[in-house]
């Protein structure tokens, strides 16, 4: 009985850990990099339109802190900083446009480096529907996200923190 509920202390404890902030990551330079705590906190309220109107149309009116919640899980792997280095997962900034498999210095499995998909909010919601479906020998342990709308609110989320700031 002891042996058990020690178990399931430990198992209780990783999994409230998975939902932590993970500690900035140290750029090249060695300075911590600082990632926003908040939907696209370093943006104006204009710029967050600006990029919102960038996505297609179903994208344009997503919950951003939906989307920031349900994004925690994918923290435990990826970073979204801008010069954040990658962890288990690649860096995330300026995802949108890249091609799968193309961020310089991760080490990609050789399905994601075959995948001849260019990420876009269409693409990435397929991708964290179902990864394996995509990639049945991908690395990537995430099981997928059910909810569409929750998918939605990640990506314009993830849009918002991985992508530069509209200059006009």
């Amino acid at each position: 009985m002891r042996v058990s509920v020690t178990v399931s202390l430990v198992v209780a404890a990783m999994l409230a850990a998975c939902s932590q902030p993970s500690a900035p990551a140290s750029s090249s330079s060695g300075a911590a990099s600082t990632e926003s705590a908040a939907p696209a906190a370093a943006l104006t309220p204009a710029q967050t339109k600006a990029l919102m109107a960038t996505l297609p149309a179903d994208y344009q009116s997503a919950d951003l802190a939906n989307g920031q919640a349900k994004f925690a899980i994918c923290k435990s792997c990826h970073n979204t900083a801008k010069g954040s280095g990658d962890m288990t997962g690649p860096n995330l900034y300026g995802v949108f446009g890249r091609k799968a498999g193309s961020e310089t210095g991760f080490a990609y499995s050789d399905g994601m480096k075959a995948l001849n998909v260019t990420w876009d909010a269409d693409s990435i919601n397929k991708w964290i529907s179902n990864p394996k479906a995509m990639i049945p020998a991908t690395k990537m342990t995430y099981i997928g996200m059910d909810n569409p709308k929750d998918r939605i609110d990640v990506i314009a989320y993830l849009k918002t923190v991985t992508s530069d700031a509209p200059t006009s």
